[in-house]
């Protein structure tokens, strides 16, 4: 019984602190503190312009396979 008290009393808190701590150090890592709007706004732009390549290079994509298929 001792050996299941320690336990809890003593590693799920240890557990819970380092996801907090894992969880923080994440968050911080993709939102530098000394990110400006104008930072944050060109990273979005540049988001959507690679969205919007990934949605043309998928459409020609579709095409050459479906030229491909047809005999």
């Amino acid at each position: 019984m001792l050996p299941v008290l320690i336990f809890v009393l003593v590693a799920i808190p240890l557990l819970v602190i380092g996801f907090v701590a894992m969880r923080r150090r994440t968050a911080q890592g993709e939102h530098p503190s000394n990110e400006t709007d104008a930072d944050r706004a060109r990273t979005e732009h540049e988001f959507d312009e690679a969205e919007q390549y990934q949605e043309e290079w998928r459409e020609q994509n579709h095409e050459q396979l479906r030229e491909e298929r047809l005999p």
